[in-house]
């Protein structure tokens, strides 16, 4: 069993030390007994609150011309994250989005290759960090079509200034963050991707004036489906990227869709009412104008 873990405490990197181990990583877990296998940490002394909680995905995918058994993470520092399942090994690490706060993955140290923005933030220094802290995605579940090689990921184009305070000025028991930050939100916001699992990169990419914060699921038929915030409920062309169909849902959509049959007919099940972080914090003014609710629409293939 594959499990994320997430960021260390407290929130300020400048107030801790080390690499923070057991945080910011992935774990992998014997079910039978709770025992620890391995522990692979993506993130040491977390500054930018990236944990490591997105969705894990296991496949079997070719890594450097080699079939291997793998998990993968597309992680909020705005990495693809490729292990091998047994070992906890890195495979391959690449930037699916925008990222300045490390250059690449050390396969030698297993740590980041660290920028200067890094640094500079430990420091004290206000800088400029892509992604933010909402990641280059969260916690919406990415998928995997084994028939095209390809995770369909809905994902961020955000960034932030940020300043990290005097960890000196913490007390017991009050909120201890102490971290000045604001957003940098480009006219695109999000985009839906479909990306090479070993490469990082994207065969197609679809711009999104405000980030969507919905799972996807694909088919072997190829379709991708997936939700906006602004309500619309796609199917999306999983070769090209182009729409072919949408529905608009009275609230967004933040939820996981899901496909099922019943007496031979297929349906796909989503569910429809707004909230999270991003979209009461950080999305475009469109979100403002979206009425909260709590509704579950079925739709049936070829149906009305």
């Amino acid at each position: 069993m594959f499990w994320g873990i997430s960021n260390p405490s407290p929130w300020n990197p400048r107030g801790r030390k080390g690499d923070n181990l057991n945080t910011c990583g992935i774990m992998a877990i014997d079910p039978k007994t709770g025992a620890m296998k391995w522990f692979s940490q993506t993130d040491p002394h977390d500054a930018f609150d990236h944990d490591g909680v997105n969705a894990l995905v296991q496949a079997d995918i070719k890594v450097a011309g080699e079939t291997k058994k793998v998990v993968m993470q597309a992680h909020r520092d705005g990495f693809l994250y490729v292990l091998e399942r047994a070992t906890g090994k890195f495979l391959a690490v690449n930037p699916f989005v925008k990222v300045n706060w490390a250059s690449g993955w050390d396969y030698k140290t297993n740590k980041p290759m660290w920028t200067d923005v890094y640094t500079k933030a430990l420091a004290g220094e206000k800088v400029e960090v892509w992604p933010a802290i909402g990641g280059g995605t969260n916690w919406h579940p990415m998928s995997y079509s084994p028939t095209e090689n390809l995770l369909f990921i809905n994902t961020f184009n955000v960034g932030m200034t940020y300043q990290a305070g005097d960890p000196e000025k913490v007390v017991a028991g009050q909120r201890a963050i102490f971290v000045d930050i604001t957003p940098i939100k480009p006219e695109n916001q999000g985009y839906l991707q479909a990306v090479d699992p070993a490469t990082g990169k994207s065969k197609w990419s679809i711009p999104f004036h405000v980030a969507n914060t919905a799972g996807t699921m694909n088919t072997a038929g190829g379709l991708v489906f997936t939700g906006q915030l602004t309500g619309e409920f796609i199917a999306v062309n999983s070769t090209n990227g182009k729409i072919l169909w949408k529905f608009q849902t009275p609230s967004g959509i933040i939820g996981q869709p899901v496909t099922w049959e019943k007496d031979g007919v297929q349906y796909v099940t989503v569910g429809s009412g707004i909230g999270g972080v991003y979209a009461m914090r950080t999305a475009a003014a469109d979100v403002t104008h979206v009425p909260t609710g709590s509704s579950l629409w079925t739709f049936k293939l070829h149906g009305k």
